[in-house]
C-alpha cells in the first residue's frame, strides 16, 4: 500500500489530472447510463403491459420493431456501463500508478474510441426505435379520423401507453449521448 502511495506521488501532474478525470468520467458515464437504462427499462414494461387488450393482443408500438431497437439500445448501454467501469475508472487507477502499470497512449485512445464507437450504434439504434415508434404514433393518430370520420376501433387511438415507449426511446437516447458525451471528454483530456 505504501509503495503505491509513493508511486503515485511520482507521477507527473498531468497524468494525475488525467487519472482524475478517466475515474470521475467512468463513474458519472456508469450512474448516468444506469439511472437511464433502469428509467428505460421500467418504463418500457410498463408500455407493454398497459398496451395489453383483455385478450393478450398488443396494441402497443413499443411491441414491434421499435420496441425491439429500443430494447437493443438498453443491451449496448448495459456493455457502456460495463466498459465505463472496466476500462475508464481502470485506466484512471493504472495512470495513477507506477510508472511501469501506466497503460500506453495509444492503447487508452483505442479504448476510448472503442466505448465511443458503441455508444453512437447504439445512439443510431436507438433514434431509429424512436422514429419508428413516433412514425407508428403519427399513423395511429392519422387514422383516429380526419374531417368528420370518427374511427371507432380503439386499437387505432393513441393510448398513453404509447407515449411511454417513446420517453423509453428518448431515455435510451439520452444515455448514449451521456456515453459520447464522457468518451469524447476523456479523449480531449488525453490529447491535450
Amino acid at each position: 500500500m505504501i509503495r503505491n502511495l509513493i508511486a503515485r506521488d511520482d507521477a507527473p501532474p498531468n497524468i494525475q489530472q488525467i487519472a482524475k478525470s478517466f475515474r470521475l468520467t467512468g463513474w458519472i458515464s456508469f450512474w448516468t447510463q444506469l439511472v437511464l437504462t433502469v428509467v428505460s427499462g421500467i418504463t418500457l414494461i410498463f408500455a407493454v403491459a398497459a398496451g395489453r387488450t383483455p385478450t393478450g393482443v398488443s396494441t402497443n408500438p413499443g411491441t414491434g420493431v421499435g420496441g425491439l431497437l429500443t430494447i437493443v439500445g438498453i443491451g449496448i448501454l448495459v456493455f457502456n456501463m460495463y466498459w465505463a467501469l472496466t476500462r475508464y475508472v481502470v485506466v484512471g487507477r493504472r495512470l495513477a500508478g507506477s510508472k511501469s502499470d501506466r497503460p500506453k497512449k495509444s492503447e487508452t485512445i483505442q479504448s476510448i474510441r472503442l466505448g465511443l464507437m458503441v455508444s453512437l450504434v447504439g445512439m443510431l439504434l436507438a433514434i431509429l426505435g424512436a422514429e419508428t415508434i413516433v412514425g407508428l404514433l403519427v399513423g395511429k393518430a392519422l387514422s383516429q379520423g380526419i374531417g368528420g370520420f370518427v374511427n371507432t376501433d380503439p386499437s387505432r387511438f393513441i393510448q398513453p401507453a404509447d407515449t411511454f415507449v417513446v420517453q423509453a426511446s428518448i431515455n435510451v437516447i439520452l444515455a448514449q449521448f451521456a456515453g459520447i458525451v464522457s468518451a469524447l471528454w476523456l479523449l480531449n483530456r488525453i490529447s491535450r
